[in-house]
């Protein structure tokens, strides 16, 4: 009979977190966590789409060094719920349909190198990198697809206003390049980065700008309500002249009709 020692395997520890700062600008991390608000505002309404970013993802049980952190993805086919990191194998061996990696200075080798070789090999249909301030990547948007496990670039067009887009097919969207939106408290951009349904031609809202457009909706009927307030009064105010007018016509023996 086998002796046994009556020891017990060390459990894998998946961490959460790295201990490092997310980004190392304003603009890296602006830009990061509004395309990662945007996309999950989109998809809000498709329990089976998840949008996430700078989260551990983890893609061989076993082995907590073999993990990836995008700055913004989105996997088709799980569910829609909060994670503190991702695990592949838990989750029907899904791994992100989209990724798009913010660029700034200590990324730039990683994000055109190393990365695309890790996601085309996992099998990420498309890849994006968006540079805000067009010091690191030139154009500062490109976009890829998975060709036979190979990148292919995909084309940064130019629609009919002028605007330089590229489209992604997998989200289905457009990921256009517009100029600054310093209203949105973002740090500065050379061109930033929004993205539009192709179908419908709207944009993406944040939750500042839907809030925005709430209150700007609100004063609107405000002062429309206002005005017909203000219109009403007018109204009674000049039947209550025609009503006087009235009253001293007939004290002085005339037929006001």
């Amino acid at each position: 009979m086998a002796e046994t020692t009556g020891l017990t395997a060390a459990p894998i520890i998946y961490p959460d977190a790295d201990g490092q700062p997310m980004t190392e600008s304003d603009a890296t991390r602006d830009y990061l966590l509004h395309c990662i608000e945007v996309l999950q505002l989109y998809f809000k309404g498709r329990p089976n789409v998840y949008v996430s970013g700078n989260l551990f993802v983890y893609y061989e049980e076993g082995n907590p060094k073999a993990s990836l952190s995008p700055d913004v993805f989105v996997i088709f086919g799980v569910s829609n719920r909060k994670r503190r990191s991702y695990k592949a194998w838990q989750e029907g061996g899904k791994l992100p349909n989209f990724v798009l990696e913010i660029t700034s200075r200590s990324t730039k080798r990683q994000d055109q190198e190393e990365k695309p070789r890790l996601y085309a090999r996992l099998g990420v249909e498309e890849y994006f990198q968006y540079d805000p301030t067009a010091d690191y990547l030139k154009p500062q948007l490109q976009g890829a697809r998975l060709v036979e496990g190979t990148y292919q670039p995909l084309p940064l067009a130019t629609n009919p206003t002028g605007i330089p887009f590229i489209h992604s097919q997998v989200l289905g969207l457009d990921l256009q390049l517009h100029p600054p939106y310093p209203e949105l408290g973002l740090a500065p951009a050379a061109q930033a980065l929004r993205f539009y349904d192709p179908q419908t031609g709207a944009k993406l809202l944040s939750r500042y700008e839907l809030e925005r457009l709430r209150e700007a909706l609100q004063e609107e009927n405000e002062l429309i309500q206002q005005e017909r307030d203000a219109a009403q009064q007018e109204r009674d105010a000049a039947r209550q002249r025609a009503e006087e007018l009235a009253a001293r016509l007939r004290a002085l023996g005339i037929d006001p009709d």
